[in-house]
């Protein structure tokens, strides 16, 4: 095979940017190409072309080089105003499907490292033109293309098998835990444990620390949760379990800081960091440097002093959003779009967190929530939610088993990634090899 030549994009195509503003655009009966995966429609066209159309700004917002898409399109076509569309001046010369292989595949190695930007981060159509492209003979860009649009099929149906074993992994999840708060993962144990105490008991309890503490005033009498009807359950629950209102069962129940109550001076680079559900990944606390306040602010605002042991849920949005504090963050503050809630002591807080993520209470949260745009929990819906609740001993087997099952199911989902990883890496590796030029 003979030497392939290189050619500057600007020497072979031309560009033009798009001309249609995506969010005014008028539905219609032409493709309107835009950053994501898919197509708007809009009424009038801007080319009637075969085009790759590339977005000039980056897919992860402020800060972040990233793109996500590089499309192929072809016929009647507009496109949004923060693309450009890259067009061969001579088919016979440079075949637009392996432009787009090209560019599309190895997009991360080309057109990411070229983006420029501290907060707006985005891509020049000058530095696109002075991309240096491999150019075979139209004859060995159509062989090139036709070879990998056979991998590219084959590489899709591995993608959509791991697809479906990352869906399978995530239903395995709710299985194992909807299992457990209905008593099934532990019933070999009760067996086993046929004196502990039931969950009445330990409910009587409750109710005998939260009188002590309202006596010495270390917390606020609250209105109780009216009782349970005997048609609000949604399932049995085992003999010696009870059936319980999620209020009864925590001393404190209550939201952040209403943003009116912060102020811009009131946040500092370094200081205590406000846990909002940004903060709530995979069920743990992850700061973020940008809300932090000062340690005046803290003294202020010292009743959304999160302890070790709260739990710290999402207000609105994904409501199944939540964590437990560690000891790492004791002394955070509960931010605005969160509730914090202390349980009395003789619960364990990682049960009722696991409980908080089944499918059973966010279904019941989201159906009962507020908001058009977003979910929205109040406190009385959060309070009012009905639970099943083991007894203590119970909870704390069921954790222990939780904890071994979700350990095997990572391990499996940490393989899962790996194989996308590796196809994806594999694609461009194989791509990367055939564009050098021999």
């Amino acid at each position: 095979m003979a030497q392939w030549k290189t050619v500057k994009l600007g020497e072979v195509c031309d560009f033009t940017k798009g001309g249609t503003g995506i969010a005014k655009a008028t539905p219609g009966k032409y493709p309107l190409v835009v950053t994501a995966a898919g197509r708007k429609t809009c009424s009038t066209y801007q080319f009637d072309a075969e085009a790759v159309c590339i977005p000039l700004v980056s897919s992860a917002g402020h800060g972040k080089k990233k793109l996500n898409y590089v499309h192929y399109q072809t016929g009647k076509f507009a496109l949004g105003t923060i693309l450009v569309a890259v067009v061969p001046k001579d088919g016979k010369t440079l075949s637009t499907r392996f432009l787009h292989l090209y560019l599309s595949h190895l997009k991360d190695l080309i057109l990411v490292p070229l983006m420029r930007g501290a907060a707006n981060v985005s891509l020049s159509v000058g530095a696109i033109k002075d991309i240096e492209i491999p150019l075979p003979s139209i004859d060995e860009q159509a062989v090139i293309v036709s070879r990998f649009e056979n991998i590219d099929s084959e590489q899709q149906e591995l993608v959509d098998e791991i697809t479906e074993q990352e869906a399978l992994l995530k239903k395995l999840r709710q299985s194992i835990l909807q299992d457990a708060i209905q008593g099934k993962l532990t019933a070999d144990w009760r067996a086993a444990h046929p004196d502990t105490e039931p969950a009445a008991d330990l409910l009587k309890r409750i109710q005998a620390e939260k009188q002590k503490l309202l006596a010495v005033k270390k917390i606020r009498k609250q209105k109780p949760p009216p009782p349970i009807n005997p048609e609000e359950p949604p399932f049995e629950i085992p003999q010696g379990w009870e059936s319980t209102r999620l209020g009864n069962i925590c001393q404190k129940m209550s939201t952040g800081p209403f943003g009116s109550t912060l102020h811009k001076s009131d946040y500092v680079k370094k200081g205590i960091p406000l846990v909002n559900p940004t903060n709530l990944i995979r069920q743990r606390i992850v700061p973020n440097e940008k809300m932090m306040v000062s340690t005046q602010t803290k003294k202020t605002l010292s009743r959304y002093i999160l302890n070790t042991g709260d739990l710290v849920i999402a207000r609105r949005g994904d409501l199944s959003k939540s964590a437990v504090v560690t000891k790492r963050e004791n002394g955070w503050l509960c931010g605005t779009g969160s509730f914090f809630l202390t349980l009395h002591t003789p619960v364990h807080n990682e049960f009722i967190l696991l409980l908080y993520g089944t499918e059973f209470c966010q279904n019941i949260l989201n159906h009962n929530s507020i908001g058009s745009t977003m979910s929205n929990l109040n406190q009385k819906l959060l309070s009012h939610l009905v639970i099943p609740f083991p007894p203590l001993a119970e909870q704390q087997a069921i954790v222990a088993q939780v904890t071994t099952l979700f350990g095997m199911l990572d391990e499996l989902e940490q393989q899962t990634t790996r194989s996308r990883t590796d196809a994806a890496a594999l694609m461009a590796s194989v791509l990367a090899e055939a564009f050098a030029s021999s």
